[in-house]
């Protein structure tokens, strides 16, 4: 039940409309504070990967921070790809934390050379979309600009 006003009580006042002067146009960098709190990882660059305990040369479990299912899933089906690979597999140790781990085994070679080689054949698999979306989009306007 929402509270009733009394006979005593005034309205609240109302404040004049706010002014968005101080905000940042959308095209500037966005300037963030060092001795924020909040900000420390973003500058730090909070994305770290880390070897976790009881790794071999030839199996390893990697750990990734501020990651989740849209790197794990992706980076495990390019490394399964990799012929030397025996095994890679990824979890997500609790929702509510930002943590990735991944699991490689090889044939052949090290399991850190398997994450690398994944990691620089996903970029460059994402770099290749990105062209080929550019460029349709791209033909598209030119297309609709004609008409």
């Amino acid at each position: 039940m929402a509270p009733t006003a009394t006979a005593n009580e005034s309205p609240a006042p109302v404040d004049a409309d706010f002014s968005m002067n101080d905000a940042a146009d959308f095209d500037q960098p966005i300037e963030r504070d060092e001795n924020d709190p909040a900000n420390r990882g973003w500058l730090q660059g909070a994305h770290s990967i880390k070897t976790l305990p009881g790794s071999s040369e030839t199996a390893a479990s990697f750990q990734f921070v501020k990651e989740d299912h849209t790197l794990g899933n992706a980076l495990r089906y390019i490394i399964m790809k990799n012929p030397d690979v025996e095994f890679c597999g990824y979890s997500i140790p609790h929702p509510s934390e930002e943590l990735m781990n991944i699991r490689i085994q090889t044939y052949e070679g090290t399991a850190l050379d398997a994450l690398e080689k994944g990691l620089s054949d996903l970029i460059a698999l994402c770099d290749e979309v990105s062209a080929k979306y550019v460029g349709a989009r791209e033909a598209f306007q030119s297309q609709v600009a004609a008409v």
